[in-house]
């Protein structure tokens, strides 16, 4: 360990399970990110989910300076964030069998599209439903979850699975149950939740990916600048009008 104290111990833990990911996930991670620069090719769209803190790593590829222009967020009212109130609603809405279906059958998305799943434990009925439908819909299905949880837990949805079984890829968070990776002394509880780092660490490599799996096929993935660099927006402004077909996050 680089230094004894909490923070230290916490940087270390994710550095750790960064390295982890990087070494024993670098296939599906490339898998994802071709799948991604097939259905970009091909004219399809690409749309990402979470529920809870599982929406971060969503939430951070879509509209993103450095990012895919295409990426889209299939938001499920009330399960997206801390912002609804009581903030519990969102973890009950997440046990809440059909409201996936629902959601997908009033979204965008059609046959030939992409929908990445992200899911911590990849247990409960809206996520394993969300990878159900969509598939059933004839979409590709990407899941970024933490296996361990399938092996150490039981499933809420009444199939029994998990995330992972209903996925064309399967990308590895390698968190831990519990997603906390610190104890000390006179703190009863673990802490130090990794799983927003890892997973978001995932996406971001994921899209990196794709964007270079586009580019070694002779296709300039349509990318984003910052807003705060010079000509940003007018750069923005051309991509989101070229392929304002294909993204959902203006209208």
């Amino acid at each position: 360990m680089s230094e004894s104290k909490p923070a230290g111990q916490f940087f270390d833990a994710a550095i750790g399970l960064l390295r982890r990911v990087r070494d024993e996930e670098a296939g599906p991670v490339a898998d994802a990110g071709a799948m991604i620069a097939d259905i970009v090719a091909a004219g399809g769209r690409v749309f990402v989910f979470g529920a809870g803190h599982s929406s971060l790593p969503a939430q951070d590829v879509v509209y993103r300076a450095g990012g895919l222009a295409l990426v889209n967020l299939l938001a499920v009212p009330g399960a997206v964030g801390i912002d609804v109130m009581p903030a519990t609603l969102g973890s009950a809405l997440e046990r809440v069998d059909g409201l996936a279906g629902a959601v997908l059958d009033t979204s965008p998305a059609r046959p030939g599209d992409v929908l990445v799943v992200i899911s911590l434990s990849g247990r409960n009925s809206l996520p394993v439903e969300m990878a159900m439908n969509a598939r059933a819909l004839g979409l590709k299905v990407i899941g970024v979850t933490s296996v361990a949880y399938a092996e150490e837990t039981r499933s809420r949805h009444v199939s029994g699975t998990f995330l992972k079984d209903h996925c064309d890829v399967v990308v590895d968070t390698k968190i831990t149950v519990g997603d906390a990776e610190l104890t000390a002394e006179g703190i009863a509880a673990p802490f130090g939740p990794a799983s927003t780092v890892v997973a978001s660490a995932v996406m971001q490599a994921v899209m990196a990916a794709a964007a270079g799996e586009l580019a070694e096929r002779g296709i300039d993935p349509p990318m984003l600048r910052s807003g705060n660099v010079d000509g940003g927006h007018e750069w923005n402004g051309r991509v989101l009008e070229e392929y304002g077909d294909r993204i959902f996050f203006r209208h």
